[in-house]
């Protein structure tokens, strides 16, 4: 990608990110059914349903979001705190190609599940407005929680939901 593509796509989704945060809206509302997809991973296929029964951190990323880069220590982390507990974490990929993602990866590692979007289909059907945007799922399919961008001060905060959600009755 060309420096002046790159450039007006990092516009593009910080236009989109200021936007979004003032009257901050989703196509999905907390308690709906989350979207269920089948995506091509690093492992195989990634299916949200193939997480069923558990709580599911999904995050749409991008290799040239800088949010995005401060949110995998704090998604690496979350995923060996909480696996044991039923947390999977599945960050989708948004980038055109896949070799940007996969460079990505390789300077920051991901110990959680990747899968790719190139077509951006499952962001359209999430309502994603920014990068990087999370929705954390419950263990029977239903959002609970949503968060549009990504703060170290954030993660307190992400952290409580998380742990709340691995706590509420299954």
């Amino acid at each position: 990608m060309t420096f002046q593509r790159k450039t007006f796509r990092t516009l593009l989704f910080a236009s989109l990110l200021y936007l979004s945060c003032n009257g901050t809206s989703y196509a999905l509302e907390v308690g709906s059914k989350a979207p269920d997809f089948s995506l091509p991973g690093a492992q195989g296929t990634v299916e949200l349903s193939g997480a069923a029964g558990s709580v599911v951190y999904v995050d749409f990323w991008a290799s040239w979001c800088g949010p995005c880069k401060q949110s995998f220590g704090w998604m690496n982390t979350m995923q060996e705190k909480y696996r044991e507990k039923g947390l999977k974490i599945i960050g989708i990929n948004l980038d055109g190609k896949s070799e940007d993602a996969r460079k990505f990866l390789a300077q920051t590692p991901a110990h959680f599940t990747v899968a790719f979007d190139s077509k951006g289909v499952t962001p359209q059907s999430y309502g994603v407005k920014g990068m990087p945007t999370s929705f954390l799922v419950g263990r029977d399919g239903k959002i609970i929680f949503q968060h549009l961008g990504f703060k170290e001060a954030d993660s307190e905060k992400l952290e409580q939901e998380i742990n709340a959600a691995l706590e509420a009755k299954k």
